[in-house]
């Protein structure tokens, strides 16, 4: 269990390095923009993470400043910037969490880390023991679709994830997700 976690912290490491100096133009680009746009490209907010303990999730401001901090199914869809709609589109909104993947906050694969007024997708993942790990950029739920209007749903399958984890789950998960961004819509 040990060499399996630091083989996958290890990889969290690479991927994240690498993710941040091959996207690194974009990010850049991406910054500028969103700078321009809303005069604040970057939003960071706080989300429930490994043992409950909250931390600030880095992402590409998608929505207008001043839209309250709900999940997005909550949010009304006039909130979202013209910027904010090709961002999600592509997922490259989530982009800059590769820093929080670095820092050791979050891994590159586990379940999304909710916001802290979520109560009921904590308490259901709470019961299920899902935050003994560190929340993912992707996992099981992501692939499958499942998100978090459906919060009992999404309890159930990141325990599933969780009890199935190996390196090779990993890699499919990492895998998986990136064939699906590159599929067309």
């Amino acid at each position: 269990m040990v060499l399996k976690k630091s083989m996958i912290r290890f990889f969290d490491i690479l991927f994240s390095l690498l993710g941040l100096i091959i996207f690194f133009p974009f990010l850049l680009l991406f910054l500028l923009i969103g700078w321009f746009v809303s005069g604040s490209p970057l939003y960071i907010q706080k989300r429930v993470g490994l043992n409950l303990k909250t931390f600030k999730l880095v992402k590409f401001r998608t929505m207008k400043i001043g839209t309250s901090s709900k999940s997005t199914h909550l949010v009304n869809t006039s909130s979202i910037t013209s910027l904010g709609y090709f961002l999600r589109k592509f997922k490259i909104d989530e982009i800059p969490q590769l820093w929080n993947v670095l820092l050791g906050e979050m891994s590159m694969v586990g379940p999304r880390p909710c916001l802290i007024n979520q109560k009921k997708l904590i308490y259901e993942r709470k019961k299920r023991g899902v935050f003994k790990v560190k929340p993912g950029i992707t996992g099981l739920a992501q692939i499958l679709g499942v998100t978090m209007k459906t919060p009992v749903l999404l309890a159930k399958t990141d325990l599933k994830m969780i009890k199935h984890m190996s390196l090779t789950y990993y890699f499919y998960y990492i895998l998986k997700t990136i064939l699906f961004l590159s599929l067309p819509r």
